[in-house]
């Protein structure tokens, strides 16, 4: 134990020198920075790696690995060196799409020894580029998350006294990513050839799907753990610093941009901006080979309602309301009576985590009580612990109350049961209770 941790504070240590340097010299291109990456460094990318997580087409599994863990690393760290890893396909699987009946999407599976080396080198380039990365930023980095771009996006509007927000779409945007806009954006600050070879070759690996492989002209390793952090180099160079740097300094008014991985939300004090800016973005994106959805993309006149217009939306505008991050934004009355940004949860996911849980009451109604009880209790904590959020308590438990009347309907087609009454089913509710709506996240008094 005393080992572990003295090997996650050598490398915790490493990582802060990278960063330190990054911060003093932001202009600064890095030639050499696979020096970091020995074999300590890949233990430590191997202890953070999923391991129970399906296998890649070579088939090997963690535990199959970890029975020459030393051995296996050492050659994973040679052939890293030298040039000569091959990164292997990503196999491809199909999960159905949430949110969307019928439709599926797909899923990457890397194998294991590349989920290993694309941690190492993500622990490489993370502290470089975490200084370079902007405050708008929030998906997938480190001390952030959703919530808090949620109450930043919040907090952000509050402060505008309302705002016309650009609720913003790209359409498949980690399978469009090009290649060639990416090598451009990493050639601003990291060269060393060895990183940039392993890189090149992952997005080159392929895909192999049922058997047969293709190689996708656009798009950024699926399922790699690399993944998210290229996709922020990549929004950070075509949007985030655009905004901070061409675009807020060219408007009448106040805006912010808040932005957590492909979903961001921009933010204007002036309608006149909010057009302006609506009427370039598809060009500015297009200019890096993105495509906004042209339909989910839209302008919200996004104020109080004192304020909005009443000849209601045009077909270039909504009003009132918006989504994000499985959240929908609108405004409410506080208890002293003002207009305030309040949260809920969206519409269609409160009809996900409803279908998901009538799907596993209907294949475990057979299950006893006490086993029924254990997993919808698991279920409606982890629904809890994202969506208790202030002001969102009626969402969950309306939840609640959808949960029992389907426990209560599979119970009673239960083919030995005698008929449930409600009376009954009440009473069953006393020995095996739901959990309770619980209020997480607090972003407002």
């Amino acid at each position: 134990m005393s080992g572990t941790l003295s090997l996650r504070n050598n490398i915790s240590t490493r990582q802060e020198k990278i960063a330190q340097l990054s911060r003093q010299s932001p202009s600064m291109v890095w030639t050499t920075l696979a020096h970091h990456i020995d074999v300590e460094w890949l233990a430590e990318a191997y202890r953070c790696t999923r391991k129970d997580g399906a296998v890649g087409v070579d088939g090997v599994t963690a535990k199959e690995y970890e029975s020459n863990l030393l051995g296996n690393l050492e050659s994973l760290l040679e052939r890293f060196k030298s040039g000569s890893y091959q990164a292997p396909p990503v196999r491809r699987v199909f999960i159905p799409k949430e949110g969307a009946a019928g439709k599926m999407r797909p899923l990457g599976i890397p194998t294991l020894e590349d989920k290993i080396l694309q941690r190492a080198v993500l622990m490489v380039l993370e502290p470089l580029y975490e200084q370079d990365f902007l405050d708008c930023s929030y998906g997938f980095r480190p001390d952030r998350g959703a919530h808090k771009a949620l109450k930043g996006l919040r907090d952000g509007v509050m402060a505008l006294g309302g705002a016309w927000v650009i609720d913003l779409d790209i359409q498949s945007f980690f399978d469009t990513v090009s290649k060639k806009h990416l090598a451009e954006f990493l050639d601003k600050r990291v060269r060393d050839g060895v990183i940039r070879q392993a890189i090149g070759k992952w997005l080159n690996a392929g895909i192999m799907e049922e058997g047969q492989l293709t190689y996708p002209e656009a798009g950024t390793p699926q399922g790699g753990v690399l993944s998210p952090l290229l996709s922020n180099i990549y929004l950070h160079e075509v949007l985030d610093r655009w905004f901070e740097r061409d675009v807020k300094p060219r408007l009448l008014g106040r805006a912010f941009l808040t932005r957590y991985a492909d979903d961001a939300v921009l933010a204007f004090s002036s309608e006149k901006d909010a057009r302006r800016v609506m009427d370039v973005l598809a060009k500015r994106f297009g200019r890096f080979g993105l495509t906004l959805h042209p339909e989910k993309t839209r302008l919200v006149d996004y104020r109080p309602p004192p304020f909005r217009k009443d000849t209601g939306a045009t077909k270039d505008t909504a009003r009132g309301s918006f989504d994000m991050l499985g959240f929908t934004l609108y405004w409410g009355r506080s208890r002293r009576g003002y207009w305030v940004v309040m949260l809920k949860t969206a519409k269609k996911r409160l009809a996900r985590a409803v279908k998901r849980i009538s799907e596993f009451l209907r294949s475990a109604r057979h299950w006893t009580m006490a086993e029924q009880q254990a997993e919808l209790n698991r279920r409606l904590q982890g629904h809890f612990a994202y969506f208790g959020i202030t002001g969102n308590y009626p969402a969950l438990s309306r939840l609640v109350r959808i949960t029992q009347r389907m426990w209560h309907k599979w119970l009673g087609r239960r083919s030995n049961s005698k008929r449930l009454t409600w009376e009954r089913f009440n009473q069953l509710l006393q020995r095996f209770p739901l959990r309770q709506p619980r209020i997480v996240h607090r972003y407002y008094a």
